[in-house]
């Protein structure tokens, strides 16, 4: 027994130095406005060295030379001086973000997206409420960062009175919100934000390559299923027996919506219906606006203006529930509660403007051009072009989410290098894209460096006041594991059943 303890002690020191060391790495890393000023110096200085050693490459596709430019030279200065106003307005996630937000701020701001969590979740049968957690979970990043703060509480109660654990609960809500953020069956602001950047970054490759908002739509709906599943096995099954019996004092509080929130509900169903039937019958009248020319669907007006038929959908409904529940009073009221959307995005548009600087310098220096068809030529001579690669890929990103938290800025960092390089190889961008997708999802709820540990961590205290990091993250750990496995089997399968991962895309470019 007493070496039993001594193991045990010796387990969970080893742990908390590991905890500690993340933390400690990750405390020394800037704000990431500095982290790509400083990178954006380096590309310069880079650029410079590269460009008196007169660096270039053969471009694979074109044949031609493309020399490395150096950006401290007349060209470059006027570059500079030319184009940090476009390279900031002219940032194509910028506009995406924006947009998406002036309707999804609004319908979150109204509490449309709360009543629905609520409504689906407390009508749930038992047998299935760690599914139906984790996928309203997943599908609550439709809602952004909103769903951190509202899910996983909601759950805990969801799972007090039903006589289970609430942090088993409260783990569950927080796998499918944080762990799951990146799937969804709906086109969300990830979707627009991720696919902006990566389609600025491919056009080093190929000008007129377009990484649409649908790109990885089939896959992430997958995902959103399989996630779900598993989760609520993991909940099952591992989280909640280890758990035990809770023994606290707390009680469930939850309540029913109110009639007016129903009415309010009611009112918005109906208006979404009528918005998709008419979206509907728009799309197959004769020559229809929205489809391409032969009348088919793929690259057609309809996918790639999506962002705006968004940006109607959720005004329409959040419109109708603001009314129906009266925080909508007047006309006036609406531009009001968007515009305060738009204020919670300012930490994010004022990281937007050295992103879209470093992006710019990026491409016109050609460095990403010459670094991808060099760390290419490696994979080639190492023989490692196949799709083990993009899994290697994934695993590189999950390491690196656990110190570089903002999924833009992270991807806007290995996108310049990542991306151009298995264009190369003949994988599509997007098929890139999701692979960081599934490698940064993973494992963003299991670091301490995550700005909603300590919401997380507050909530948890409610029930168990000795819960600490240590306590969230061996609740976390297991989902984080067990999902990274599955996604990436999931992906091995859209890849060699040749399942495409969005209308009309493929793994492959060729």
């Amino acid at each position: 027994m007493k070496n039993n303890i001594e193991i045990e002690k010796q387990n969970k020191g080893s742990f908390d130095k590991f905890l500690n060391a993340i933390e400690k790495i990750g405390n020394k890393l800037p704000h990431p406005f500095m982290l790509f000023l400083y990178l954006t110096l380096i590309l310069i200085a880079i650029s410079f060295v590269l460009g008196t050693m007169n660096a270039s490459v053969v471009h694979p596709n074109t044949g031609e030379t493309v020399t490395v430019n150096n950006l401290l030279s007349k060209d470059g200065i006027r570059y500079i001086l030319g184009n940090t106003l476009t390279n900031f307005t002219g940032f194509a996630p910028l506009g995406l973000v924006l947009t998406m937000m002036l309707g999804i701020g609004l319908t979150e701001r109204v509490g449309l997206f709360s009543a629905l969590m609520t409504k689906a979740i407390t009508k749930t049968p038992k047998r299935i409420v760690s599914f139906m957690v984790i996928f309203i979970g997943i599908l609550g990043n439709i809602a952004s960062d909103a769903a951190f703060v509202v899910i996983p509480p909601l759950a805990a109660l969801i799972f007090l009175s039903l006589g289970r654990h609430p942090l088993a609960g409260l783990a569950a809500g927080l796998a499918g919100a944080g762990i799951g953020f990146t799937a969804n069956i709906l086109i969300a602001g990830t979707d627009a934000l991720l696919s902006g950047i990566t389609t600025e970054v491919a056009k080093s490759i190929n000008e007129t390559m377009v990484v649409s908002p649908l790109d990885n739509w089939f896959f992430m709906s997958a995902s959103t299923f399989l996630l779900a599943l598993i989760g609520a096995f993991v909940t099952d099954k591992i989280v909640e027996p280890r758990l035990g019996t809770y023994k606290g004092d707390k009680t469930a509080d939850l309540h029913d919506l109110s009639p007016i929130e129903n009415r309010a509900l009611r009112n918005t169903g109906i208006a979404a219906l009528l918005f998709i039937a008419a979206l509907l019958t728009l799309m197959f009248i004769p020559n229809s606006p929205l489809l391409n020319d032969d009348g088919t669907i793929l690259r057609s007006p309809f996918l790639s203006g999506i962002i705006p038929i968004l940006l109607a959908f959720f005004l329409v409904t959040g419109i109708t529930y603001g009314v129906s529940i009266k925080k909508i009073a007047k006309l006036e009221d609406v531009p009001n509660i968007m515009a305060e959307s738009i204020r919670d995005l300012s930490g994010y548009i004022v990281l937007i403007f050295i992103i879209g600087q470093f992006i710019g310098y990026f491409n016109w220096t050609n460095i990403a051009t010459w670094m991808a068809v060099n760390l290419a030529s490696i994979l080639e001579a190492i023989n490692l072009t196949n799709v083990f690669a993009i899994v290697l890929f994934t695993l590189l990103v999950a390491i690196l989410s656990l110190f570089i938290i903002s999924g833009s800025a992270l991807w806007s960092l290995v996108a310049p290098i990542f991306v151009p390089t298995f264009m190369l190889l003949d994988y599509h961008p997007a098929f890139v894209q999701l692979a960081y997708r599934v490698g940064e999802s993973s494992t963003n709820m299991i670091t301490p460096l995550n700005p909603y540990f300590a919401i997380i961590l507050g909530f948890m205290l409610a029930y168990n006041k000795k819960a600490g990091i240590g306590t969230l993250m061996s609740l976390m750990i297991p989902y984080t594991i067990v999902f990274l496995i599955a996604w990436i089997i999931l992906m091995l399968v859209f890849v060699f059943f040749n399942i495409p991962i969005g209308p009309g895309i493929h793994y492959f470019l060729n």
